[in-house]
């Protein structure tokens, strides 16, 4: 299939880097300064079993229809990626975004309809280093997608996706998956931006572990009185998430931490504003979130 990866920084630079080392056809849709960082670099990915130089083809500018799409930008930069790629949505498009949060799913949907918007969440810890290069720093890398609907396209996206070098999967349940991934960042970022430390940190300070507790509970009880109440595997998950002793950040902490904007709205503030509607008291949350936007300005 015909790809577009719109956006190249840790998640698109990731799995698009690691989709076009698989051989498949793939084109990066960015903007023009990092498309002149890739034409001299090129793309690099460092990770546990060392480093990847590809040669990235890459477009300031749709060109034409592509017959999937995977969009993979920070949620404060939807709006101009969606009219950035608005001319590569052909009539059979697949559209998979890489976002955190929902938000993003009705202006998806809006844009290009549920026939051609799908689901998606990724699981991986990487970053940009000094160099614009991407650093994957364990070695999780996980991608589930799925349509809204049944979908007679899932065979052929699913042929692209899997066996391109990281834990790829369709998904029948992909909405719930996506829910279940935003409380456990919204947990895990509230609590990092909050106390300013990694979750080993909060941990081993007295009333850490109730704290992250607590603020666990609050996402858990909005996610459920949404109607999408995490299942055991993702509680687990979320549990030893909150009440490990190594220093684990978020992505929204580490961005804080070099001064760069954060996503507030789409992790915490969303969240905070749906128990509202639910009448369900999240007092940790909240705080959480005007202190990012204290932080944001």
């Amino acid at each position: 299939m015909r790809t577009l990866v719109v956006g190249a920084g840790a998640t698109g630079g990731y799995f698009g880097g690691r989709l076009l080392q698989a051989g498949r056809d793939v084109t990066f849709l960015v903007r023009p300064g990092r498309a002149a960082h890739l034409a001299e670099r090129g793309l690099r990915l460092h990770g546990p079993d060392g480093e990847t130089i590809l040669s990235a083809p890459a477009v300031t500018a749709a060109d034409g229809f592509y017959d999937l799409v995977l969009l993979a930008v920070k949620s404060y930069h939807l709006e101009a990626a969606l009219a950035g790629l608005a001319p590569a949505v052909g009539p059979r498009t697949v559209v998979i975004p890489l976002l955190n949060g929902m938000r993003h799913m009705d202006a998806l949907t809006g844009a290009f309809g549920t026939d051609r918007t799908w689901g998606g969440v990724c699981m991986i810890h990487a970053m940009l280093d000094s160099s614009g290069d991407v650093v994957q720093m364990t070695g999780l890398h996980r991608l589930a997608f799925g349509p809204l609907e049944p979908d007679d396209r899932l065979p052929a996206v699913s042929a692209t996706l899997i066996g391109a070098g990281f834990d790829a999967r369709a998904s029948t349940a992909i909405l719930q998956e996506m829910w279940e991934k935003w409380v456990l960042l919204a947990t895990l970022g509230a609590a990092t931006t909050l106390m300013r430390g990694s979750i080993g940190a909060i941990n081993a300070a007295p009333g850490g572990p109730a704290f992250g507790q607590a603020l666990a509970n609050e996402a858990i009880a909005a996610a459920t009185a949404a109607g999408h109440p995490p299942r055991p595997k993702a509680l687990a998950m979320l549990e030893a998430a909150i009440a490990t002793t190594e220093p684990t950040t978020s992505s929204m902490y580490r961005d804080l931490l070099q001064g760069l904007p954060v996503e507030a709205d789409a992790i915490v503030g969303d969240l905070v504003t749906e128990a509202s509607a639910h009448g369900v008291p999240v007092p940790l949350l909240s705080a959480a979130y005007v202190a990012l936007r204290v932080y944001s300005g």
